[in-house]
Order: C-alpha cells, then sequence, then structure tokens
C-alpha cells in the first residue's frame, strides 16, 4: 500500500499545493480545486469561447463551483487546517477529516469523516434537481455541462435553492457515522454521469499509486534539486489535459490557472521534459500541432477544445503562428528514443511549415523572414515591436537556419540524401544571408530592422546567432562578451530580454526585462554548441539556482532578485519541463 509516510516522493511534496495560486488537480483533468479562506472553490481549465467571444475571458469567469464549507451535522461550518499532497488534500476538523482525491479527471471524491456532517457550495449552473441519493445541476445552452453530486450515506437534508437564473445553493446533511463513506462530484460536459461512488480508501490509494509510479519512473537526480525536480514533475502531470474536440492529444498546458489551451512553442519545451519518461507523450506534443497544420503549411499558434488560433486583429490584423524550433524538439526527441517512424512521419509536415515561412514571410527577397504579427515571435511585449510590423529579427532567422539544419538530419537518417544536402545548403546560405545582412562589426550585434530601418533596441535576440554554433570565432567572441556583461545581460540572475542599461529595461513588464528560462536553455545550448562550455556551464548554474529560490515554479522571474512579478503566471509547464532537463543534465544523466 502506498501512503505518505511510505513514498519519498509524496512525503517530500507535502503542503507544496497551497491551494491559492497551486490548485489541487490531475492529470488529464480541466478541475481545479481552490482555497479561500475557510471555503473550497472548483474552477474550470476551459475556454468557453462559444460563450464568450473572447480568448481569454475564462480568467476572469467565476468558478463554476464556489462557497463550498464543510459543516457538522446541524449545518454550522467548520473550521479546518489543510495538509496537501499530490493525491490528496485532507481538511482535519474538529469532527474528523474530509479528504479530497480524484478519481479520474472529472470526478472528485471526498472521503467524509465517521459522524454526522455536511457541505453546502453554490454552483453557476441553471437548473437543479434532486434525488435520494444527492442530485444533478445542469448548464444549458450553447456551453453544455453536468454537475452530479451522489452520497453513500443516508442524507438527512438535500436542498436546492436559486440564488439567481444562473447559480444555485445546495445544502447537504449527511449521516456519515457507520465510516467509509463519501461524496462523489462529477462535473462534466458528456451526456453520460458519473454516480457509482467506490470506497474511499481504495480511491485514495489508487490516487496515491497514480502519482508514486509517476515520480518513481523519472530518473535520479542530485540531492540539492530534489525537492523542485519532483515540484516540476508534479506541474508536468498535473498540468495536463486529456482529449477533447480541438484538442486531439493529451496535451500539456502553459498553466491551467492562466493559459489554458496548448501554445506552439510552449508544446516543444513540455516535450524535452517528457522525453525522459513518455516517449509518445512527448511526440503528442508536437503531432497535436500538426493535426491542425493548414494547407498552406501554417501551424497554429494555439490550440483549446474549441477552436485553434490563427489569425488576430490585435494589436495588429495578421496570421499568428510561434517561431520555428519544432523540427529542433523533434530531433531531440529522435537522439532520446531513436524512433525513426516518428521522423518519417512528421518529415513532410515539417517540409511545408518551412516552406511557408519562406513563401510568405521573406516580403523583400533578401532571403531572411520576417515577423508578421508580434505574437508569432512568442516574445508579445518585446520593444522590438514597438516600431510597427513586421519585423526582420535576428532571432526568427536563427530559428529557420536551425530548423533546416535539422531538416538536413532527418532527411539523411530517412535515407534521403539529396534533400539532406538541399537542407544543408539552405542553411549554409540563411548564415551568410546573416552576417552580410544584420551584423553590426561596430556594435558587435546583429540588429533587428522594420521596413530596413535598424530598431535601436538591445536584446538577447540582438545575440541569438550565437545559438547556431556556426559563428566565425571573432564574432561569437563578441556576442559571449556582450552577454556576459554585468552591465546588460549577466546580473545575478540571467538573461534579462532587453539589456540592463538600455532605456526600454523593465524588469517586471513580460519581454521587457525579465528572465525566461526558455531562452536561457537556447542559449546553454548555443554556448555548448560554440565552445563556451564554462559559460554555459554557468548559465545552467544561474537558471537552476533561480527556479530553485521560490516555493513555485513562474513564467518569468526578475532579474536581479529572483522574485516572480506580480503578472508572472504560477505552475509555467515550459519553465517545469526547462528545470527538469537541466537537473538531469547537471546530474551527469545526459
Amino acid at each position: 500500500m502506498i501512503e505518505p509516510d511510505t513514498s519519498p516522493y509524496l512525503r517530500l511534496l507535502r503542503n507544496r499545493i497551497d491551494l491559492c495560486r497551486i490548485p489541487f488537480s490531475e492529470r488529464g483533468s480541466r478541475l481545479l480545486l481552490l482555497r479561500t479562506e475557510d471555503h473550497f472553490s472548483i474552477r474550470l481549465a476551459e475556454r468557453w469561447f462559444k460563450l464568450e467571444n473572447q480568448l481569454a475571458a475564462y480568467r476572469d469567469r467565476p468558478p463554476l463551483v464556489d462557497e463550498w464549507q464543510l459543516t457538522d451535522g446541524d449545518g454550522q461550518p467548520l473550521s479546518f487546517d489543510l495538509t496537501t499532497y499530490p493525491h490528496c488534500v485532507i481538511a482535519r476538523t474538529d469532527i474528523g477529516d474530509f479528504t479530497f482525491t480524484f478519481v479520474d479527471p472529472e470526478t472528485l471524491l471526498v472521503a467524509l469523516p465517521a459522524a454526522r456532517c455536511g457541505v453546502t457550495f453554490h454552483a453557476h449552473l441553471d437548473h437543479a434537481q434532486t434525488d435520494r441519493r444527492g442530485g444533478t445541476l445542469r448548464l444549458t445552452g450553447q456551453i453544455k455541462r453536468s454537475l452530479a453530486y451522489t452520497v453513500n450515506a443516508p442524507l438527512h437534508h438535500n436542498e436546492t435553492a436559486s440564488i439567481s437564473a444562473i447559480e444555485q445553493m445546495i445544502r447537504l446533511r449527511i449521516d456519515a457515522s457507520e465510516g467509509g463513506r463519501a461524496l462523489l462530484v462529477n462535473i462534466t460536459p458528456r451526456l453520460g454521469l458519473n454516480r457509482w461512488v467506490p470506497e474511499p480508501a481504495k480511491a485514495i490509494e489508487a490516487a496515491a499509486r497514480r502519482w508514486h509510479d509517476w515520480f518513481a519512473a523519472v530518473p535520479e537526480v542530485a540531492a540539492p534539486y530534489r525537492e523542485q525536480y519532483y515540484y516540476a514533475w508534479w506541474i508536468m502531470r498535473a498540468g495536463l489535459i486529456s482529449t477533447r474536440f480541438y484538442t486531439t492529444r493529451e496535451a500539456m498546458t502553459p498553466s491551467k490557472l492562466h493559459y489554458v489551451g496548448a501554445w506552439q512553442w510552449d508544446n516543444f519545451f513540455h516535450a524535452m521534459a517528457y522525453r525522459h519518461v513518455e516517449p509518445r507523450l512527448a511526440q503528442d506534443q508536437l503531432r497535436l500541432l500538426l493535426d491542425h497544420q493548414r494547407e498552406d503549411g501554417m501551424i497554429p499558434d494555439a490550440i483549446h477544445d474549441e477552436g485553434t488560433v490563427t489569425h488576430m486583429v490585435t494589436p495588429i490584423d495578421a496570421d499568428v503562428t510561434k517561431p520555428p524550433l519544432i523540427a529542433w524538439a523533434a530531433w531531440k526527441l529522435y537522439e532520446q528514443d531513436g524512433d525513426r517512424e516518428f521522423l518519417d512521419e512528421i518529415y513532410e509536415p515539417l517540409v511545408r511549415w518551412n516552406n511557408w515561412w519562406f513563401a510568405k514571410n521573406d516580403v523583400d527577397g533578401n532571403g531572411l523572414c520576417e515577423y508578421q504579427h508580434p505574437y508569432s515571435s512568442g516574445l508579445d511585449d518585446s520593444p522590438l515591436w514597438d516600431a510597427g510590423m513586421p519585423v526582420e529579427s535576428p532571432d526568427l532567422n536563427t530559428c529557420l537556419y536551425l530548423q533546416q539544419e535539422t531538416l538536413a538530419k532527418i532527411a539523411d537518417v530517412l535515407g534521403e540524401k539529396k534533400d539532406a544536402e538541399m537542407w544543408s545548403q539552405r542553411a549554409d546560405n540563411m548564415l551568410r544571408h546573416l552576417l552580410r545582412t544584420g551584423w553590426d562589426a561596430d556594435a558587435g550585434l546583429f540588429w533587428a530592422t522594420h521596413n530596413g530601418k535598424r530598431i535601436e533596441v538591445v536584446t538577447p535576440f540582438n545575440l541569438y546567432p550565437l545559438i547556431t554554433g556556426q559563428m566565425p570565432p571573432e564574432i561569437a567572441a563578441r556576442l559571449v562578451g556582450h552577454l556576459t556583461d554585468t552591465r546588460k545581460f549577466w546580473p545575478r540572475y540571467p538573461i534579462p530580454t532587453v539589456a540592463l542599461d538600455d532605456p526600454k529595461h523593465d524588469p517586471l513588464q513580460m519581454w521587457r526585462g525579465p528572465t525566461w528560462v526558455n531562452i536561457n536553455y537556447l542559449f546553454i545550448e548555443g554556448l555548448q554548441r560554440s565552445g563556451y562550455a564554462d559559460v554555459a556551464r554557468e548559465l545552467r548554474c544561474r537558471t537552476l539556482d533561480l527556479i530553485s529560490g521560490q516555493p513555485d515554479i513562474y513564467e518569468y522571474y526578475h532579474p536581479q532578485t529572483g522574485a516572480n512579478p506580480p503578472k508572472a503566471a504560477s505552475i509555467f509547464g515550459w519553465s517545469a519541463a526547462i528545470y527538469i532537463d537541466l537537473v538531469i543534465q547537471g546530474s551527469g544523466n545526459r
């Protein structure tokens, strides 16, 4: 039997889930259990775009279940102390413990204390009906959801009352004094409801086993990193959503609280972690994107249950995608698992994707591509876009170099020798274009341009060609000199996304100064490829120290203090994935 005290992983993560910025959830689930003072709530990691016609409206939507209070047998609210584990949440009260666990991705079970007890909650649903074991509530209209609550103990009181047309209140008083009793809550878009209440002890044990086995399968790492490492693996499992409609594969969300869906380049970095435990899951992060590739070859910016994001009208009207790193990610999976069949499966879609960039985005025909929409860069608020679009940027063309370099490797593995030679030649040509068009020997930088005019802001993206590992030695030395300059990009926690001494540096605004660890990850690889192993090692250590220094794992960080800026999303996927991969590197497992 797996118990918290017998599993080192469950014990290590005791009380890491605070139910405030870190919700209790489960692999594949859209349900997020949270706490506010003396009550719980359940939010749904769902967009509901058809209802609200806003991509980000889910962030402000009220919880589906709110004001959930635990009561005694007379209906009086109980105060409680919480203990959390990956597999369960224990609310300790004067009459005993209420223990929350997941039975399946759509169903929460609450093991009840052996006493007369109760529960009250509000539900933002428009129809309610009670029955002898509990009741059902439904949301009707364009978005349909059902909630069934079921008790396997005598119900002494089961009342629903309408607070408004779209909000119901439920009061339950239960005689659970015989022990082994539970309340089951099933929230689903499906017609069928789960109303079968399992034995609570067995349900809690099954959840503990699922989590223990997940942690036990990951590579061992050095002791100083273990606690944050296993927390990162918790994020990588709890953040997964199951297949539904357009979400054709099990997919990792950037953050179930803040970014609902799957984003293109987030998926590339998520795959870096999954390749260490579930190769198929890692591959599916890429397959999901290719499932929705457009006929012209473009890959969507994001995918959610109800559709894809391929075009936006703000801040300008243009197609939206993300930097072309999918081939780079696929090759890393191949290096781990040697799955030639996967490369064969995706080769032609990758070729179409690469062709789209040059067909649609090399407006001036100089062999280098431009971003047509700022969000296609992934660097949404960067000052690189302040002067307008399109922008010919060194980071995009570095990614295109990496893509064509990787396509050459894939073609070679597949026996497509002519293709391999062609892609190698195209990659070399891009490098020459970058050096001829973008390099400024006086400044020691590669400049981004808008309508042929230099964009006078210094960012690490001006150093991006270093990542190719193919810069002439004198140019590589200049770029590394900028990178390691403490006045520019080498504070306590590198790499700020605008140089520290640039007038547009703001350490609190996304992409205008904070450190983003996915950028660090690419530079660590580039430094290694360029022969600067010591600098790469130092950047890796500082990146690990940065992520280890906070109780959660965030979207981005203050480059001087390491704190999370107020708007940085919590439980962030690619930061967790990168932490995992860098810890494994540093522990000598790669």
